[in-house]
């Protein structure tokens, strides 16, 4: 994974310019003392233009070697993969409208958005060379934004608007540019191809890996902000889904950054982190709440792990941080001695950090559990001596898929078909977990919620009741048939979860299902505008019909959770599958 932001492009009086990458200034650097032979004899010249010729002719001839060694790869994708394939973007703001029901008068103004995958070039590339194969990880892709404008007219009526953009991260830029794929894939694959991948990356762009800004959205002080982990956020205007740009929390954060940054309850300050395969594996920020002027970096430790976790989310509470360290690792010295840089250690330890809001690595109390794989958080409150923490948790890992060399569709297909047999778990799928961590008696307890045979991820819960204790939450639910025949995710309903009603040992959960063949991805919580109790309000998601290949936004009335959608709105365009989703209320009486 990239470690460092270096800025491949800036915008300069309404145009885009080429910068010189820190590579660039390494080669003028080693061309300096030939410089200096030369001004002896043509001291009109300037020597800078010289260098930076060296350095550019330099780049070139890499780019050439390349061009020779390495062949790009398009990854296919069988007829059931069909939506996870990339669309062109729509150009302009689009109307829409209901195709079945309408949308509730209590519903507030504002924008659902959607993040996911959408790669250039038509698709994921595998690259052949010399040094064997290196390929993308399902997980890569540059992001797409896709956006859902509800307005209100001075009537009352609803105007409904649909638009897609991608994010124009330094790296998309500069690929974009050139027309081609450029960047070698460096996450899996041969050892010697992801080596060699890694140093041409760097030697020609500056940077190791494309910053793919796919992930998620989050707003913080007003301002609106596309993540990934590899990377550092980019704003975007979310009227207009134009990148503005990076965000380094006015030069104090560099490098990676979690997809899932969290407001504390009470001071609305942001608990960020980022991971990196080499020290500090683990950073933990916080950055201030104001909206007057920009926003400081109040608080920055490192956590000394003595690994790189590939942590994908921090928890809060009212007065701690929640540190998810699992055995899902990224290890550069690994990847040299011929191993994978991303590998699940099946005999690795497991752990939860709980850590005061201001602490540092000494203060952390850490409490060891079940060995497993934890990569999206429900919610943590603390109750009584107890804090406790609610997930989606695996007894495996999909991340980041089978050996290189294996079959990925039967590997992937395999463990989904286990996921669709009653009498066998799925390892590698989850279900919604809870750990109760004593900080008194340092006491854990564990329990699957859910049981054993329903799988479900990209949990979510109303935004007030994050970091305190709540009845409630979503998730997307697993359709494990549709999955084991694709050899990828797909997500045929969602679940309601009632956590303060049991039957057993398993909590109450209400379904949702979708028509056969219809998927979702990106699903978000809406708060009902005026709400009083906390399951007030509606899940919106974007859904694919596949019998149809017709893409739709669906809104879900919680209160009456298995009912058809109280609307349902045909798009303009196909809408891949994605990641993670948000409704963010802004007013829109001037859109």
């Amino acid at each position: 994974m990239a470690t460092h932001s270096y800025g491949a492009l800036v915008r300069m009086n309404g145009s885009v310019q080429r910068q010189r990458l820190p590579i660039s200034d390494k080669l003028t650097h080693l061309a300096m003392p030939f410089s200096k032979t030369l001004q002896k004899d043509f001291p009109v010249l300037q020597m800078s233009v010289i260098c930076k010729r060296v350095a550019e002719a330099s780049i070139k001839l890499l780019d050439a070697l390349v061009d020779s060694i390495f062949e790009f790869v398009d990854e296919p994708l069988l007829p059931s993969q069909l939506n996870f394939a990339p669309v062109e973007e729509i150009g302009k703001l689009t109307p829409v409208a209901p195709s079945h029901g309408k949308i509730p008068n209590d519903f507030p103004e504002g924008v659902y958005i959607r993040n996911g995958p959408n790669p250039l070039f038509g698709g994921l590339k595998s690259t052949r060379s010399v040094f064997g194969r290196s390929s993308h990880c399902w997980i890569e892709g540059e992001g797409m934004l896709h956006a859902l404008y509800f307005c209100k007219d001075s009537n009352g009526g609803w105007r409904i608007s649909y638009n897609n953009k991608h994010v124009r991260t330094d790296t998309f830029k500069l690929e974009k540019d050139k027309g081609r794929p450029s960047f070698l894939p460096a996450i899996e694959g041969d050892s010697a191809a992801v080596v060699s991948a890694y140093l041409l990356n760097w030697l020609r762009f500056g940077v190791v890996n494309k910053y793919l800004s796919n992930t998620s959205i989050f707003e913080h002080a007003g301002k609106f902000y596309s993540s990934a982990e590899n990377h550092i956020p980019q704003e975007f205007d979310i009227r207009t889904l134009e990148t503005i740009s990076n965000w380094d929390i006015d030069g104090a954060w560099e490098g990676p950054f979690t997809s899932h940054p969290k407001k504390a309850p009470g001071t609305g300050e942001l608990v960020i982190m980022g991971i990196r395969p080499r020290k500090p594996f683990f950073e933990l920020g916080i950055v201030s709440a104001t909206t007057n002027g920009a926003q400081k970096l109040l608080h920055k430790v490192d956590l000394r792990l003595n690994r790189c976790c590939l942590c994908h989310e921090i928890g809060i509470t009212e007065r701690y941080n929640v540190i998810m360290d699992f055995p899902v690792t990224l290890d550069v010295n690994r990847l040299l001695t011929g191993g994978p840089l991303i590998k699940y250690e099946e005999q690795g330890y497991a752990r939860i950090g709980i850590m005061p809001r201001y602490g540092d690595a000494e203060s952390i109390r850490w409490f060891e559990v079940e060995t497993g794989c934890a990569y999206h958080i429900i919610n943590c409150y603390e109750r009584d001596d107890e804090v406790v923490v609610l997930a989606c948790r695996s007894r495996g890992s999909l991340i980041p898929g089978p050996d290189f060399g294996l079959n990925k569709f039967e590997w992937f297909s395999e463990e989904f078909r286990r996921g669709n047999n009653q009498t066998a778990e799925a390892s590698l799928l989850s279900r919604v977990y809870e750990w109760r961590l004593n900080m008194v008696t340092r006491n854990v307890a564990e329990r699957n919620l859910t049981g054993t045979h329903h799988y479900m991820d990209f949990p979510m819960v109303n935004e007030k009741f994050i970091g305190i204790r709540n009845k409630y939450a979503y998730a997307q639910v697993m359709d494990s048939y549709a999955s084991s025949i694709s050899g990828m995710a797909k997500y045929g309903g969602l679940a309601k979860l009632y956590f303060e009603e049991e039957n057993g040992n398993e909590i109450k959960v209400e379904w949702h299902k979708f028509p056969e063949k219809t998927f979702c991805s990106g699903a978000a919580f809406v708060a009902k505008t005026g709400g009083v109790e906390e399951d007030d309000g509606w899940i919106v998601t974007f859904v694919h019909d596949e019998n149809l290949n017709l893409s739709q936004a669906y809104i879900v009335d919680v209160k009456n959770f298995s009912s058809e959608p109280v609307a349902k709105i045909n798009l303009p365009r196909r809408v891949p599958y994605g990641f993670h989703g948000a409704f963010m209320p802004i007013c829109l009486q001037n859109f």
